[in-house]
Formats: C-alpha cells, structure tokens, sequence
C-alpha cells in the first residue's frame, strides 16, 4: 500500500465524506494541509474568507441549505480561536459544521509555542466532539468519525486538530475505513408512548402544536403538514422553525416567543394538550417557566434526550426523529374540526392587525418602516427566497412578515444571537443552493461586524442581495432602554460610515433608499441584477418591535404596545 502525507490523507478522506466547499484561512500550522489543497483544486472548491468567524459562518449557511455538514479550516492560535463564536452559534442551534484546525507540532504543544492555543480545551464545552490528531494514521477513522458524528442524532459541530507533524507524517492510508456505529438510546416505551399522545390528541378540545428547528433538521416538513390537516391542529413555530410549514397554510398560526405573534402566545395557556416537537422550550419561547401553559397536557418530542423534561415537564416525554414520529403517530390520529378553537386564534390575529400590523406594514407617512420593506420584498418575491437575517430588530421583522412558502428558507441565528452572522452565512447559503435567491437582512450594527465578508462575495462572484436596514442605532438595545431603563439611552447611537462608498469599493453594485417613492422601484432593480447588490435603506431610528413579552413575564402577558 503506497503511503501518503497526513495531510494528503485527510484531503482523501473529506473527499469520501462527499466534501465539495472548504470555508478557510491558511496560516502556519495549517500549511501542509493547503499545500496538499492545491492539487484537489479541481474537486474541492476552497472559499477564502476574510476572517475566521466568517468561516464558521459561512459553513453554517452552507449546512443549513445543504442538509450536510459544513466544512471550515483554519490555522492554529488566533485562526482557531476566532472560530469559536460561529462554533458556538452552530451548538446553540444544532447545525452541523465540521471545522479543521492546524496546530503546532506534538513536541511544542505545551511550550507557548509561536500561535499556539489549546484549541481542544477551549471548545470542549461548545462542541458535540472534538479530538487532537497527532498521528497521521489516525486521520481517515477521525474524520469518517467526525462527519458521522456531527450529523447523526442532534447534529452539532465537531472539531478536529491536527499537529503539524501528522500533516508531514507519511501513513498508509485505507479507503475501506467505515465509522463506527453510535449506539442510540431506545425507549422500550415507545409504542405505548405514541398510543397514548394520540389519545391526548384526539380527545383533545383545545389541542396545539409547537414546532421547532428539528423539523428542518430532520427534513420531516411534509409529515408536519400531513399531521396537522388531519388531526386539524393549530400550530406554531419557534424562530428557527419558521419556514417548516407554509405560511399561507390556514393552520399555521405563526410564531411563538418573545416578539411572536398575539394569538400563538396568549393561547399556549389555554391549551388543554400541546405537541412540542423539535423545540427545546427556550426561555424566548416560554417567558416566566413557572406560569407556562400549567393547564395543559404536554407531550414533548425531542432527538436529543436530555432536552426531554430539561425546562418544562412533560406528561409524555418521547426522544425520537421528528420525521419518524410524525410518519408513526399521524396514522393514529383522527380527522377533526377545531374550528371553534382556531376561532379565536383568528380573534387575536385581528387584534394584532388593528394595533400593531396595519400601521407597520402600510405607513402613511414619515419615514420608511423596516416592516413595509420586508412586505414590499415578500410581495416581490412571493415567499420563495431564502432569507438570511442578522440579529436585532430586523431579524423580527423579517421573521414576523416574511411570507415563507419553502423550506429552508429561513436562515438565522437563534440560540446565540450573533450579530455578523448573516453576510457570511448568506455566502455558505448561496454556494449550497445556487439556483435559490439568497437576501441578506442586516442591521447597519451587525453589518459593521463581518462587512469585512463582502471581500468573500467579490472574489467568489456570487450573486446575493443585501439589504440593510439602516435606523443609526442598535436598535434592540435601543428598544429595551427605552422600555425598561427609562429612555437612558446609553451607547447605541451609531455614527456609520457611507455603505455604499463601501460596497463601490468591492465592486458590488448598491443604492441609497430614503424616500418610500423610491423603495418599491430600488426593490426590483435588487431583484432583477445578475450579480450582487446591496441596498442600504434608512428607516425609522426609533421603531419598535411588538407585540412583546417583557423579560420575567408570563407568555399571556404579552403587550401589543
């Protein structure tokens, strides 16, 4: 058997695990493996960022209009320390990245060796798994391992470190390697289990359903769908769940949390059974845990085991595949009418319309809103992009008037709540789906985080469109002073620079929006360019996001205003 270098071995070894995109930065301790880059250059596309967190990003991005892990590479110290947000972005939200680090050689480890940083330790807690290689033979068992385990089960980031030595070393590499097999928990319950929450279900008055990221993440979109027109259940999503169930379907009742919709909200406490499923009950959707939903039955369905009764206790606690369960239990659920119910889902949605939507979505006068914009865009685009928004007050709004009609069209960061997410995770986005029309939605705060990216777009020649929802202020934060911290508004004002000189700088076509006259027209003209385009669009400074569930506060404590 020929021998090869480790690091010719580990390009051998992505390339079984079907790898195509490498989001990457090269450095010194990552050297051999780019050397050894140059020569798949034909089969593995290598995306240069113009920092490491936009790696992460990016691989992010990737993983979530793919279905497949995403890959990032950097070198040691800084390089891989720099990765550590967008690693912890990915646990938090359950995306499947697979990130490679350079480290200095086996004999220097330990010595405060020239960028060298104990990459193992410092990501332990924000990793599904992570392992130092400093053997060259070890390296195709770790990465069929590392693949396998960041995409089965809750899939997660994993992490792999090679010292520089195993990228030099010579090994005889095996193709036939095959990774193990993880042993999964069983339920010896299960069946009975399912039974049983049919029988909640059907005899249900006021049953609900919740739906979360596993939807998505398990691609069980269709068996959601199939399951709630039969039983006719109202449902309704979390953030990371929103593009799972059509919007326009009349039983998606729409979203959860914080900043959600006025029904889904005051209504989860009146439910008498509720179906999580896919969704960990965070404290954004639950609000105040120990006045959250005590009247209902709750039946909770969850891939990761120790989500089960984690935050909220559940009558039947189920772990399993959202699409296995959803496939398994809908044949047991009986055909209903809980129109009287809905009924005053469709009560509240009214309420909503007439105190907060009408005036945000169709202004009469003053300055642009960032809800009209996202209409306006939702319109245009008929709910069939795919949006990738930042965080902030414009990561609500897209989420509260985008019309989603796709799946996987909803991309964003939940659990972490990264600002600069969205410029780089729009570039894994569009590399994974080409053919979809990938809309960046940032803040002028967050863009000013990973802007640096645009170099990434430039070089690449993707076509994405960017919207910046410009209000001078960090918006949210804005929001919540003046609500809560009597109107001190302290450091959120922002002085920003001319994005659009900027985006002349890269080479990305762009336009200025201040009047409404021109938003609709500077829409098409986004729409319609081949490559990109940024539009950078000044609304109102001091809008604010509602309804609202203010912090420590019951979900039915929701205000409108």
């Amino acid at each position: 058997m020929e021998k090869i270098s480790g690091a010719q071995a580990l390009m051998k070894s992505l390339l079984r695990e079907g790898v195509d995109t490498i989001f990457g930065y090269p450095g010194g301790a990552i050297m051999p493996v780019y050397d050894a880059l140059y020569d798949y250059k034909d089969s593995i596309r290598h995306v240069l960022v113009r920092h490491e967190q936009g790696a992460a990003h990016a691989a992010e991005g990737y993983s979530r209009l793919s279905g497949k892990p995403g890959v990032c590479m950097v070198t040691s110290g800084p390089g891989a320390t720099n990765l550590v947000t967008g690693i912890a972005d990915a646990m938090c939200d359950s995306i499947p990245i697979v990130c490679i680090t350079g480290q200095v050689a086996e004999t220097a480890l330990g010595t405060d060796a020239f960028q060298e940083a104990p990459i193992i330790g410092i990501v332990t807690p924000v990793t599904k798994w992570c392992y130092q290689i400093t053997n060259a033979a070890e390296i195709p068992h770790i990465v069929a391992k590392a693949f396998h385990i960041a995409s089965s089960g809750r899939k997660g980031p994993v992490l792999i470190d090679i010292t520089k030595n195993a990228q030099f070393e010579l090994c005889e590499y095996d193709d036939s390697v095959h990774t193990v097999t993880l042993k999964s928990r069983h339920d010896p319950y299960y069946q009975k289990k399912l039974e049983k929450a049919a029988s909640l279900l059907n005899g249900a008055k006021r049953p609900y359903v919740l739906f979360g990221h596993g939807i998505s993440a398990a691609k069980a979109e269709n068996e959601l769908v199939q399951f709630v027109e039969k039983g006719g259940f109202p449902a309704a999503s979390t953030l990371l769940g929103l593009s799972s169930m059509p919007k326009s379907n009349p039983l998606n009742m729409g979203m959860l949390g914080m900043h959600g919709n006025y029904g889904p909200n005051k209504l989860t406490n009146k439910a008498d059974v509720i179906l999580a499923i896919g969704m960990r009950f965070d404290d954004r959707v639950t609000g105040k845990i120990s006045a959250y939903a005590p009247q209902a039955k709750i039946i909770h369905v969850d891939i990761d085991y120790a989500e089960l009764e984690k935050v909220i206790p559940a009558d039947i606690a189920i772990h399993a595949d959202a699409k296995e369960f959803l496939a398994r239990i809908t044949p047991l659920v009986k055909h209903k009418d809980h129109g009287d119910w809905i009924g005053k889902f469709r009560a509240f949605d009214r309420e909503e319309k007439k105190v907060v939507v009408d005036a945000e979505l169709y202004p009469k006068s003053g300055e642009i809103s960032m809800a009209e914009v996202i209409r306006i865009l939702s319109e245009k685009t008929k709910g069939k992009s795919v949006i990738v928004a930042d965080v902030g007050q414009h990561q609500m709004v897209s989420a509260r008037y985008y019309g989603f009609e796709n799946p996987d069209s909803f991309i964003t960061s939940g659990g972490l709540g990264t600002m600069g997410f969205a410029l780089p995770a729009s570039i894994g986005a569009k590399l994974a789906g080409p053919k979809r029309e990938v809309i960046a939605i940032i803040g002028d705060g967050s863009f000013q985080m990973t802007l640096q990216e645009l170099g990434t777009i430039m070089q690449e020649k993707l076509s994405i469109k960017i919207i910046i929802l410009n209000n001078r202020h960090l918006g949210m934060v804005r929001q919540w002073q003046e609500m809560f911290f009597e109107e001190r508004y302290s450091f959120v004002h922002m002085e920003n620079p001319n994005f659009n000189k900027i985006a002349d700088g890269y080479s990305i076509s762009n336009e200025l929006v201040q009047e409404r006259k021109d938003l609709a027209p500077a829409l098409d003209r986004m729409l319609k360019a081949k490559g990109s385009y940024l539009l950078d669009i000044m609304v109102k400074k001091d809008e604010n996001v509602f309804p609202m569930i203010p912090s420590g506060a019951s979900v039915d404590e929701i205000r409108l205003k």
